[in-house]
């Protein structure tokens, strides 16, 4: 029991964290001292903000994650001599009451040391895992990767890096530093606190020698400086999680009336109604029944909560070919089983054993009662979270978002059984189960299909494979919108339909949508602009007679980009866009064609596009580690012109603009995705006023 009450008490301050902002109470350095030949001290130290504290490395399970280091067991050439000691001005050691468990932690900080002996010249690598907390929260557990390069020869040498200084080596040593400070919290996501921007000064120390490997990214601390003019928009707060919360809620609200779900409602209401003694209790266990539905898909969150994923692995993860083309291969898998082909289920051990569970007596048998719901409605419901999943991950706070997406997406589905639990005459006006709801599912089915070309769009276009560009992918919409409109008005059937005894209004304006939607996906097939679908199909770029647009951007090239501005004396506007980022296609399909934002883009300004989902692998003495995002490989271009957006902008967001003038002086607030035309002209106006005033000076 002490197991399971210490992971729920750790859920609930996981759960209290997450609307707070991002803190970073703990920064590790690491040492290394030859005490005699061959012999090393390897010293880590904590420094701990406040209040918090961290975990000694010697607790029982249960409880909280203690502090943990793992050395490289397949390197032969270093010897462990002993444990990890630990010590520190302030422990704490006894009884926790929360976690039920004996404990230690260390505050203010915490200095651990292990011994080495080396037989040869060789790096040890490993890894650091640790858990800040305070009296009210705790962070997901942290992992920090470093590295000891190491020699064999030689006495009495100490090195140790700070990124608060440079490196600093004893003279005559033959040994590199090998320590870095690195925050408890993804650096990604903060702001440029004195902290940052020392990270990021000690970047530049240790990658001077190689610039090229970060290309543009690498320059100085304050490369860019602070707005010329205060007259560009500013910075927004990042508002589409209420959109996250829209879509979950509505995704759950279309959940209820597939054939999975709808028929439950009556049955599990009537069931605690009328199993109970009094109406009073059977409404509480039917509220409860609700609750434990919103909490289980929250549960399905932890996971993301848990592991510390930051938002560009997030966001590379979500954009990715892999997770594109397996969400394209599992939407058509269930589009054809709503078609009525054959059914698709989880194995029936695991729906057996939530269900033998229900039997339990009191709450905990609710509990698996709607665990059973969740399990055997995943048919349904699962290509519905997929969605969410992807549009959440894929956000700026993607785990913020998946957690309110999944949560709106269980309140919807619970919603009707606590309401009708309350009002049980409501259940009178509910329409009864038959053929309709099979006619739900298989127009379900066709937005299956429809969605499944989105992602393999999304994979085609991040890979380059140039299989699906936008004339194939309207004709597919326009075929899967006109299948749909022959299903609804019954010239095409499925299996299991039970045919159309007469048009109801419902099915009628069903009809037409599916009508206009195919005619309108026709009609982009010729090249026409479609701004209701913008940002959906490819963009026109992208396309079998590609046709020579009137802004043409450069594309990933910084460097070329910016030596085009210093020759023709204009500002530059760096362009953080994606493949597959949808807001993207919509700020160049609807606001860069206007008339008024043309005019200036195409001649006052140089553009270039930066797409940080490109997976195109840089040369490889071009890739190097980045100690911003605490020591990730950079490989790619996306993740360079990730880096460089995250670093140096605070941002991970697409679109995201910059105006620069040519020697790299921020001319205004940047500007993300902006829906009026009026405000993007007045952004750029702004920008261009501001060169001037730098011109004159």
């Amino acid at each position: 029991m002490k197991k399971e009450s210490g992971l729920v008490v750790l859920l609930l301050l996981f759960i209290g964290f997450l609307p707070a902002q991002i803190v970073t109470p703990v920064k590790w350095t690491w040492t290394a001292t030859q005490t005699a030949k061959g012999t090393y001290k390897l010293t880590f130290t904590a420094k701990i903000d406040g209040k918090w504290h961290t975990y000694s490395q010697y607790i029982g399970d249960g409880g909280p994650v203690p502090t943990k280091f793992t050395f490289d067991a397949k390197n032969k050439d270093v010897q462990l001599v002993g444990k990890t000691t630990e010590t520190g001005p302030k422990i704490h050691e006894g009884h926790d009451p929360v976690f039920d468990m004996q404990l230690k932690y260390f505050e203010q900080s915490m200095t651990c040391e292990q011994t080495v002996k080396v037989l040869k010249d060789t790096k040890l690598k490993g890894t650091l895992e640790f858990m800040a907390c305070d009296d009210s929260k705790c962070l997901p557990p942290d992992d920090i990767e470093f590295e000891f390069d190491l020699k064999a020869g030689g006495t009495g040498v100490k090195v140790a890096w700070d990124t608060t200084s440079k490196s600093q080596v004893n003279p005559g040593s033959n040994v590199k530093p090998n320590s870095a400070e690195v925050p408890a919290a993804n650096a990604g996501q903060k702001s440029f606190d004195s902290a940052v921007q020392a990270a990021i000064q000690t970047s530049i120390t240790k990658d001077s020698a190689n610039q090229n490997n970060a290309g543009s990214a690498v320059a100085s601390a304050k490369r860019f400086g602070t707005p010329i003019s205060n007259c560009g928009m500013e910075e927004k707060k990042d508002q589409s999680i209420w959109m996250i919360i829209v879509l979950g809620f509505l995704g759950g609200l279309v959940a209820l009336v597939t054939p999975c779900v709808f028929p439950m409602i009556p049955l599990t209401v009537s069931f605690f109604t009328k199993r109970s003694e009094s109406k009073t209790k059977g409404r509480s266990e039917a509220f409860f029944y609700s609750f434990c539905i919103v909490l289980i898909y929250f549960l399905l969150t932890v996971p993301f909560l848990i592991f510390n994923i930051s938002p560009d692995s997030l966001n590379e993860f979500s954009t990715g070919a892999p997770l594109n083309v397996f969400f394209f291969v599992i939407f058509l898998v269930f589009a054809f089983s709503f078609f009525g082909f054959y059914e698709i289920t989880l194995p029936s051990f695991i729906a057996n054993k939530a269900d033998s569970a229900s039997n339990i007596g009191g709450l905990a048998g609710i509990f698996f009662m709607a665990l059973t719901l969740a399990i055997v409605s995943f048919s349904c419901t699962g290509p519905i979270i997929g969605s969410l999943l992807v549009g959440a991950l894929s956000s700026a706070s993607g785990k913020l978002h998946l957690v309110a997406g999944m949560t709106s997406f269980g309140l919807a589905l619970a919603l009707p059984f606590g309401l009708f639990a309350l009002f049980p005459g409501m259940m009178k006006s509910l329409p009864k189960s038959g053929g309709w709801l099979n006619s739900v599912k298989v127009v379900l089915g066709f937005v299956e299909l429809i969605f499944a070309i989105k992602f393999l769009s999304n994979a085609d276009l991040v890979a380059h494979w140039g299989i699906l560009k936008r004339e194939l992918f309207l004709g597919l919409w326009a075929l899967m919108g006109a299948g749909l409109f022959f299903y609804i008005i019954g010239l095409l059937k499925f299996p299991h339909d039970s045919g159309i005894s007469k048009f109801s209004p419902v099915r009628i304006v069903a009809a037409a949508l599916a009508l206009v939607f195919t005619g309108y996906s026709a009609y982009g097939i010729f090249g026409n602009d479609l701004h209701f679908f913008s940002g959906f199909p490819p963009p026109k770029f992208y396309s079998y007679s590609v046709k020579k647009a009137a802004i043409e951007p450069i594309k990933n090239d910084y460097e070329a980009a910016l030596a085009k501005a210093k020759a023709e004396h204009k500002p530059l506007m760096i362009d953080f866009t994606g493949w597959a980022c949808v807001n993207c296609r919509k700020m160049e399909e609807n606001i860069w064609t206007d008339v008024e934002v043309q005019k200036r883009l195409a001649d006052k300004y140089v553009i270039v596009s930066l797409y940080v989902d490109d997976k195109r692998e840089l040369p490889e003495n071009e890739q190097y580690k980045s100690e911003f995002f605490h020591g990730k490989q950079i490989k790619t271009l996306g993740n360079k012109f990730s880096e460089m957006e995250a670093k140096y902008f605070d941002r991970n967001t697409q679109p995201y603009y910059v105006l620069v003038s040519p020697d790299e002086k921020l001319l205004t607030h940047p500007s993300d995705y902006t829906p009026t035309a009026t405000a993007y002209v007045q952004f750029l106006d702004c920008g261009l006023n501001a060169f001037k005033q730098l011109s004159q000076k």
